[in-house]
């Protein structure tokens, strides 16, 4: 019997695949890593290898060359898996629902889009303007803002912060699904930049963050947005920084130059997050020594097998919220989620985007009203 060894490696290939998106989030760092590397894609699009593997499955026995009992026990043992992990991801419009409590999340999810154009995130009605400059700082000081076509006017805006553990990242790369459904509905979205370590310190993050905030504020209304109902948004390390910035509004050591500026926020949403200190700082970097009475509402989601930002600490700051913040907080913990979950249009994100959709119209004021900021 000549083995199918095309069919091997990509049997295999899935199948590691597949088991550390299965996998209990693991140590030491080296291996929670990889574990987030190698399983993190398909524990978000888990029938994209199943179809896969399904066709090279039929193949392999149209040809005669699954005769091992072996080999077909394997197959089917990693297609199981898959299956469990496409169910975990369903069970997040559940948890958003129960995270949400009386306030109603749709239960419609964009199948067309999440079986056929999973990595498509553009949409028509959608305009993108790339690279607008808000500070001094080169290419780490662009943004880049979406819009509906029709351009209408005072429109919420969304500010995302994107991750990378402070040292990577760009705009333009993460939760695009979540930017390009606002902006179809007629928000004005923003995706930023910032400064990176090494050259830049945990100040200079900030700094950039309530830039960001600023800008908005005076150049918001000229690309149709209302500058007084800002949603601050981040994944990761920039749900950190979205957070810090949030409980921070207004402190000058954080605005120099631009003391002056109102950097409040109508309220604050986390994705995956990291709530620690920042790197070897003290606590005072962690948002959970800013938590106050007066935070904003805050919306945070986090997988419950989230290797790389631990979800114990995400628990931590949602208690810590609901304790002493007298603002709406939503913490949804998502089954079988891994970290960075917001790259794709999956039903786990997709599910998420509904609970903020929801979250948005019940915390956002009317226009004219600010009292939430």
């Amino acid at each position: 019997m000549n083995l199918p060894y095309g069919y091997l490696i990509t049997l295999v290939l899935i199948a590691i695949c597949t088991a550390f998106a299965l996998a209990t989030p693991g140590r030491p760092r080296a291996l929670a890593m990889l574990g987030f590397r190698l399983g993190v894609a398909l524990n978000e699009l888990p029938f994209v290898p199943l179809a896969w593997l399904l066709a090279a499955t039929l193949l392999a026995l149209a040809q005669g060359d699954l005769a091992s009992p072996v080999i077909a026990g394997a197959a089917v043992v990693t297609m199981a898996g898959l299956g469990l992990v496409a169910w975990r991801g369903r069970q997040a419009l559940p948890a958003v629902q129960r995270a949400m409590g009386t306030v109603p999340v749709s239960r419609r999810l964009p199948y067309g889009r999440i079986l056929f154009r999973p990595f498509l995130r553009r949409r028509r009605a959608v305009e993108r303007v790339p690279d607008l400059r808000y500070g001094p700082a080169g290419r780490r000081n662009l943004l880049d803002l979406y819009r509906h076509r029709s351009r209408t006017a005072a429109a919420p805006v969304l500010i995302h912060l994107h991750g990378g553990g402070y040292t990577g990242g760009r705009k333009n790369t993460q939760a695009l699904p979540l930017l390009y459904r606002l902006a179809g509905q007629g928000w004005v979205c923003v995706s930023a930049n910032y400064r990176l370590r090494p050259e830049a310190t945990f100040q200079d993050h900030l700094v950039d963050a309530k830039k960001v905030i600023a800008w908005v504020r005076e150049h918001g209304r000229a690309y149709g947005a209302d500058p007084d109902r800002i949603f601050l948004a981040g994944s990761s390390a920039g749900a950190h920084m979205a957070a810090l910035a949030a409980l921070t509004p207004d402190v000058p050591a954080f605005q120099p130059g631009f003391e002056q500026v109102d950097t409040s926020v109508t309220a604050v949403i986390g994705l995956g997050g990291y709530y620690g200190p920042y790197y070897d700082a003290d606590s005072r970097t962690s948002p959970l020594a800013h938590v106050r009475p007066d935070a904003p509402p805050f919306f945070l989601a986090h997988g419950d097998r989230d290797t790389v930002a631990p979800v114990e600490d995400a628990r931590r700051f949602a208690d810590r919220l609901r304790e002493l913040s007298a603002q709406p907080v939503i913490y949804a913990e998502l089954p079988g989620g891994q970290h960075a979950f917001d790259l794709f249009h999956s039903p786990r994100f997709e599910a998420v985007i509904n609970a903020i959709d929801a979250f948005a119209t019940h915390v956002l004021p009317s226009r004219g009203d600010t009292s939430t900021s």
